[in-house]
């Protein structure tokens, strides 16, 4: 059974770095896609970042140039380095899993993932 457990929000004033954790377990996670996820109150879930099996990875434009996702396979965690935080980037973050490769186009859409974690909470103050 697929569990993911995310860690590493917090508080921080504009212009610092958070590094996200997702901690992955009961499934192959070195076959599944992975990705990061935000969501402000009264707003929609939004693709951040996304990588596939190959290690490729997709960026939303408004965290390209300062958030980096990566993956660490014998570990089983997923990360999303965020530098430069804006008080926009204030949201729950949360991971996601999929089992096989995904294309670019499908790595920030909510509906290619089956598979959440519970979220963690990133507040930027200006």
């Amino acid at each position: 059974q697929v569990r993911l457990v995310e860690s590493g929000g917090g508080s921080v004033q504009a212009g610092g770095s958070l590094r996200l954790s997702c901690a992955a377990s009961g499934f192959h996670y070195t076959n599944y896609s992975m990705g990061w996820f935000r969501q402000a109150p009264g707003k929609d879930r939004e693709g951040v970042a996304g990588i596939s099996t190959d290690d490729t990875s997709t960026y939303a434009e408004s965290v390209k140039g300062r958030f980096t996702v990566s993956r660490d396979n014998a570990a089983k965690t997923l990360y999303l380095q965020m530098n430069a935080l804006k008080p926009e980037d204030s949201a729950m973050y949360y991971c996601a899993a999929r089992f096989g490769r995904v294309s670019w186009w499908a790595r920030l859409e909510r509906s290619t993932y089956p598979d959440w974690g519970q979220g963690t909470q990133v507040t930027v103050s200006s």
